[in-house]
């Protein structure tokens, strides 16, 4: 790799000129491995009857978030607006026409400033949204893993040159493509991280740190399960034979690359959504139109989101998230 691109992997994003970072050969081999990927994911979804949608940019508002992150404010001629953090209540009313669908969607969250150094958060993403209309969690759980499945096949396919230009080898992946991602809930998660002298929480989600010492462990992709109520918003559902364990997800990739996949089955009785938003200190006044639908009746569902930047940063290799973009915002930094 030449000095230009040594340069680019080693400073940090917001120091090194826009310009810059759109000339650096890593930043070109990104791009190329993204479009292909996103290709190969519509390739993948439409196979499956899925339709694709445009999302909305704004709405009065969003996904509430987790572990510190907030929405933007946009004055909507005179009404307070959000920009979309996560079209995941978009997604769940637009079951009433479209019994399968999914978005490439942009997102906007910001980020506290502490995590511009993870090298896994941006400002800025773009999520593969996908909702099944009647499906269960290990329905969701199966298509998450079909769709990471065709994406790493058809990109070696398309791309192999590109991926090995970038110090990757298909060896990295034969475990994944030859499937059987192991599951493991919430609590084995944590017991395993204790094992291993790490403080995790078992109230919480697992945190960078331990995601990153689970994702070295393993020699594919795994799935986390189970998380505890109160640790996601209040959209996932709650297991009705367990109370205070979530009917949820989450698609760990291996190598030390973390979270590629959140997702859940969702609430949908508008008395419990209701009642899990008040517990997680929302005001349901906010959520008017979405509860509207709500009472009107959503079909129950499962879905899930995969970060487009995590998936290219774990299929390129790359060290960070702002060298997968090509016009990164990291936490805290100012940049065009």
């Amino acid at each position: 790799m030449n000095a230009e691109a040594d340069m680019q992997q080693q400073e940090p994003c917001g120091l090194v000129p826009l310009g810059e970072h759109l000339s650096a050969p890593t930043t070109r081999a990104a791009m190329l491995v993204q479009q292909e990927a996103l290709s190969a994911a519509r390739e993948y979804l439409r196979g499956q009857g899925f339709v694709e949608l445009l999302p909305p940019l704004v709405g009065p508002v969003t996904d509430p978030g987790g572990r510190g992150a907030k929405a933007l404010d946009v004055d909507y001629y005179g009404h307070p607006y959000k920009l979309m953090t996560s079209a995941i209540l978009y997604k769940q009313a637009s079951l009433r026409g479209f019994d399968r669908l999914f978005y490439v969607a942009p997102n906007v969250r910001v980020e506290p400033p502490e995590t511009a150094t993870t090298g896994r958060h941006l400002v800025e993403f773009h999520q593969i949204d996908v909702e099944i209309a009647g499906a269960d969690r290990a329905g969701a759980m199966a298509v998450a893993a079909g769709l990471l499945q065709h994406v790493v096949r058809r990109v070696w396919q398309e791309v192999p040159e590109v991926l090995r230009g970038l110090g990757r080898d298909e060896v990295t992946f034969a475990e994944l493509l030859a499937g059987g991602f192991e599951v493991c809930t919430h609590a084995e998660a944590v017991a395993r991280l204790h094992d291993s002298g790490h403080a995790q929480s078992g109230d919480a989600e697992i945190d960078w740190v331990g995601e990153e010492l689970l994702s070295h462990k393993a020699d594919r992709p795994f799935f986390v399960t189970d998380y505890p109520k109160g640790s996601r918003g209040f959209y996932d559902r709650e297991d009705p034979q367990r109370p205070g364990t979530l009917r949820n997800f989450d698609l760990i990739a291996h190598g030390g690359y973390g979270e590629l996949v959140s997702g859940s089955e969702r609430e949908v009785d508008y008395r419990t959504i209701v009642t899990r938003m008040r517990e997680s200190g929302e005001n349901p006044a906010k959520y008017d139109w979405y509860l509207r639908v709500a009472r009107e009746g959503i079909p129950a569902s499962a879905g899930f989101g995969m970060g487009v930047q995590r998936l290219v940063r774990y299929l390129t290799g790359l060290d960070a998230l702002w060298q997968v973009s090509a016009y990164p915002k990291l936490p805290g930094v100012v940049a065009p």
